[in-house]
């Protein structure tokens, strides 16, 4: 998978492009609410929280208090801290909290940069107090036919082919005394529609697109475009799973 060096600008942009829109979550909003039953007060680590969105959705969907460790210097300086919001350098397989202290913790679309997922699983047992719940949204390898990017950039799927699979991510897990306790397909509006996800799309700040020849680039930008004349009204509708462990 093609990394990305996350200075300032390229950080700024990857907000811009991948941010999605808070009334396009409602699905991943009613999902959190049945699979952590997360309370005001409580602590959610948010690993590898980019530049801030879930972590800020969760504080204002919940009035949880939100730890948010993301490693890139670039990123973490746009995470809006302030109550209920705190930012942490740190990597999952070093957070920078002590223990027992978090009630659940979100992986929202790194599981694939993580590049040892027992020392994550481990370093997660001990961060979170007993019966906690791990929820991971992500794309996973063979369940990624209904991304958005997949479904007009279909090469990304060389990338996706590289990401452990649910199996290997519960076995990480097992190991640190987690079990699979649900696995759903949710929807997320990117955009309202597809012409403007194709007009917000940012390549150098997108791992799976980052990964395409020009010509593969280009190739799904034409498929995408035509896509949003043929049905201007069409929203940009992607899906993604959400794995809770427990």
């Amino acid at each position: 998978m093609a990394g990305i060096a996350y200075d300032r600008r390229t950080a700024e942009e990857y907000r811009a492009a991948r941010e999605i829109p808070r009334e396009g979550l409602t699905a991943w909003r009613d999902a959190i609410a049945v699979e952590a039953a997360l309370e005001p007060g409580m602590t959610v680590l948010d690993v590898g929280a980019g530049t801030g969105s879930f972590a800020t959705a969760l504080h204002d969907w919940f009035g949880v208090r939100v730890v948010a460790v993301e490693p890139a210097a670039a990123m973490r300086d746009l995470i809006p801290a302030g109550p209920g919001i705190e930012v942490l350098d740190g990597r999952a397989d070093a957070l920078p909290v002590p223990d027992g202290s978090a009630d659940a913790a979100w992986l929202g679309s790194v599981i694939h940069h993580i590049p040892d997922l027992a020392a994550a699983a481990r370093e997660l047992r001990r961060a979170l107090r007993p019966g906690s719940r791990v929820l991971v949204r992500n794309v996973f390898p063979g369940r990624g036919e209904g991304d958005l990017r997949v479904r007009f950039f279909p090469e990304t799927g060389r990338a996706i082919r590289t990401y452990p699979t649910v199996d290997e991510v519960c076995a990480a897990f097992a190991a640190a005394g987690f079990s699979r306790v649900a696995l759903h397909s949710l929807p997320q509006d990117n955009a309202p529609t597809l012409a403007k996800f194709a007009a917000g799309i940012r390549r150098a700040a997108d791992s799976k697109l980052k990964g395409l020849t020009d010509e593969e680039f280009a190739d799904g930008m034409r498929r995408l475009r035509a896509a949003a004349e043929a049905d201007p009204a069409r929203p940009a509708t992607s899906w993604m799973d959400l794995l809770v462990l427990a």
